[in-house]
């Protein structure tokens, strides 16, 4: 029987641990992974979509037959986080990221995590997927197992379409760059299996975003993962603008005191939304001068982002 201590310090780290780190939307079982891995299964995963992993939390899996206590499961929460912006969830990660890379410990894998129940991979997956892509880069690709999950909740064939669809179009550019597809029946050996892909080999490599932020000393914003975010944050914007318009428009027009109290209440909604986007917006800015500086004495990144193709 495995056993598990929660490490609160990325201090806590050693150089010689095998690091993992799991990554994927919120719901799509990233919590219940980790807790099937160390027989805890329900102690912390939520059955719903609702975020309950808003922190990053490590743990150490002690008593391994061969690894001994070295195994250390990483749980990041998703860009979709109901408690936190996507923009505190990129720092809470690339904070994570640049502790433990400056005291010399890298990830062995990172585990993304897939519900293959949604029907479609657009909106909450895809921007996922594409932040992913962005954060990590194609020279660690060979370290990332892509894992579907919640095979209970569809029919086998439709899953299996939508896992063709998945390795064929979203996940091609990782796959063909060393990723490796697995499937998670919430059993411990299909959880295992995933692991132990991990374990033949204790290569680690490099992040890009880590790369980008200690070697090239770049800040937050400057990164692939944070300008993606900000391209992400403008779109959003100019979406909720349109709603706000729209929505005031109707709520004018409207004879029906109820209808247009809850045209109000939901514009009042989306202006608060509105506002929360435009203020990360300007975190993200890179000022002009700044980016002049980087065109001419920027140096490149050694790995490459790896764009996910559109949904």
């Amino acid at each position: 029987m495995f056993d598990a201590k929660e490490l609160r310090n990325p201090a806590d780290l050693r150089v010689d641990d095998i690091v993992i780190a799991f990554m994927g939307p919120t719901g799509s079982g990233k919590s219940n992974l980790i807790d099937t891995l160390t027989g805890q299964v329900g102690k912390r995963s939520g059955s719903g979509l609702e975020s309950h992993t808003s922190e990053l939390h490590a743990v150490r899996l002690r008593r391994h037959a061969q690894k001994g206590d070295r195994i250390v499961f990483v749980d990041t929460p998703g860009f979709d986080d109901t408690n936190r912006s996507d923009m505190e969830i990129l720092q809470m990660i690339s904070k994570w990221l640049t502790d433990t890379y400056k005291n010399d410990v890298k990830l062995a894998g990172i585990v993304y995590t897939h519900r293959i129940s949604d029907n479609r991979m657009a909106g909450t997956p895809y921007r996922n997927l594409r932040m992913f892509g962005e954060l990590y880069g194609d020279k660690a690709a060979r370290n990332v197992i892509l894992v579907t999950t919640m095979w209970d909740r569809v029919q086998r064939h439709l899953g299996e379409k939508r896992e063709s669809e998945l390795k064929s179009k979203y996940w091609k550019v990782l796959l063909d760059r060393g990723s490796d597809c697995y499937r998670f029946d919430n059993t411990q050996a299909s959880a295992w299996a995933v692991i132990d892909k991990i374990l033949e080999s204790d290569d680690t490599e490099t992040l890009l975003l880590q790369e980008e932020l200690v070697e090239l000393r770049k800040r937050l914003q400057e990164t692939q993962a944070g300008i993606t975010l900000y391209d992400t944050l403008q779109k959003a914007l100019l979406e909720q603008k349109e709603t706000i318009r729209q929505l005031a428009e109707q709520a004018t027009l409207q004879n029906n005191p109820k209808l247009a109290k809850e045209l109000e209440d939901e514009y009042k909604r989306i202006q608060i939304t509105f506002e929360k986007t435009f203020q990360e917006l300007n975190q993200l800015k890179i000022p002009f001068t700044r980016r002049i500086v980087l065109l001419l004495f920027g140096k490149k990144s050694k790995a490459r982002s790896l764009k996910i193709v559109g949904a």
